[in-house]
C-alpha cells in the first residue's frame, strides 16, 4: 500500500502529521490560531478558513482522516492527476469550511433568539429545555439548579444566574472552532464513488465487502440524519461533512462532462 502511494497524496499526508505534531508538542498556540471560528467571533481570522484543516484535536482524529485519504487518494491521483486532486482536497476543505460557518451563524442566531426570549420572560420551563438543548457545554450539576429555579421562579438571584448561564452558552457557542480535514476527505469520498462507483471495498467492521457508490451512499445518509438530529452531545462537524459530500460531487459531476480534462 505505502509503495504505491502518490505525490500529492504523500505530501498532504505529511504536513498534516506536521502540522499535528508541531500544534501538540512544539506550539500548542498553534490550535488556537488556526482552527475556523464563527466569522463573529473576535478570535475569527480570514485565513483559517484554510488552516483549519490542516488542524487536528486529537491522534485519533488525525488517523481516522488521514487514513482515508491513504486508501482512496492515491487511486484518484492516478486517474484525475496530481492538479485536479490537490484542487478537490483544497476546494472541498476551504469551501466545506466557509458553509459550516454560514451554518453555525444561523445556529447562533437562532439560540440568540432563545435567550433573548427567555430575558424578555423568565421562565424555568423554558430555561430547562434550552438547557437540555445545549446539554452538551453543561456540567451535570447544573440540572440542580434547573430544579432550585422551578421551585423559585420568582427569585431575582435565581433569575439572574440562569441568565448569565444563558450568556456563558452563547460566549461558549460563538467561541467553539471547527479543526480537521474532514470536508476535504468526504469530497475525497464522494469523487471516487462517482468515478470508481462498483469498486469492492472490503470492510473491517462487519468484515464484508461492499461497493464503493453503496458505502459512500450510507455515509452521506449518516451525515443528513445527524444533521438534521442535531445533538447537543455531538461534538462532530457534520454540517462540514456534507458540505465536502456536496462540493466533491458538485467538481467531479462537472469534470465527468469534459473527459478531456481526465489524464
Amino acid at each position: 500500500m505505502f509503495r504505491n502511494i502518490t505525490p500529492v497524496v504523500q505530501n498532504l499526508l505529511l504536513i498534516n502529521v506536521v502540522v499535528f505534531l508541531v500544534a501538540s508538542f512544539v506550539f500548542p498556540t498553534l490550535n488556537n490560531w488556526f482552527a475556523l471560528y464563527n466569522i463573529q467571533s473576535e478570535h475569527f481570522k480570514p485565513f483559517q478558513f484554510l488552516t483549519y484543516m490542516f488542524m487536528h484535536a486529537d491522534f485519533w482524529h488525525l488517523f481516522s482522516n488521514m487514513f482515508g485519504l491513504l486508501i482512496f487518494g492515491p487511486l484518484l491521483e492516478q486517474f484525475l492527476g496530481p492538479k485536479k486532486l490537490f484542487t478537490l482536497w483544497m476546494v472541498c476543505g476551504v469551501g466545506a469550511g466557509v458553509l459550516y460557518s454560514g451554518y453555525s451563524i444561523y445556529q447562533y442566531k437562532n439560540l440568540e433568539d432563545k435567550v433573548l426570549a427567555f430575558e424578555a420572560n423568565p421562565d424555568p420551563e423554558y430555561f430547562n429545555r434550552l438547557v437540555i438543548e445545549n446539554r452538551g457545554y453543561f456540567a451535570p450539576e447544573v440540572f440542580d439548579f434547573v430544579d432550585n429555579f422551578s421551585r423559585n421562579p420568582e427569585d431575582p438571584a435565581y433569575i439572574e444566574r440562569a441568565e448569565r448561564t444563558l450568556q456563558t452558552i452563547l460566549k461558549l457557542n460563538l467561541n467553539s472552532p471547527m479543526v480537521g480535514a474532514s470536508g476535504a476527505l468526504f469530497g475525497i469520498l464522494v469523487a471516487f464513488a462517482m468515478l470508481f462507483p462498483n469498486t469492492q471495498l472490503f470492510l473491517l467492521f462487519p468484515p464484508m465487502p461492499v461497493k464503493a457508490k453503496y458505502l459512500v451512499g450510507a455515509y452521506a445518509l449518516y451525515t443528513i440524519y445527524n444533521v438534521m438530529l442535531n445533538s447537543p452531545t455531538d461534538n462532530v462537524a457534520h454540517f462540514a461533512h456534507l458540505s465536502g459530500l456536496v462540493i466533491g460531487a458538485i467538481l467531479v459531476y462537472n469534470w465527468k462532462k469534459d473527459r478531456n480534462s481526465f489524464y
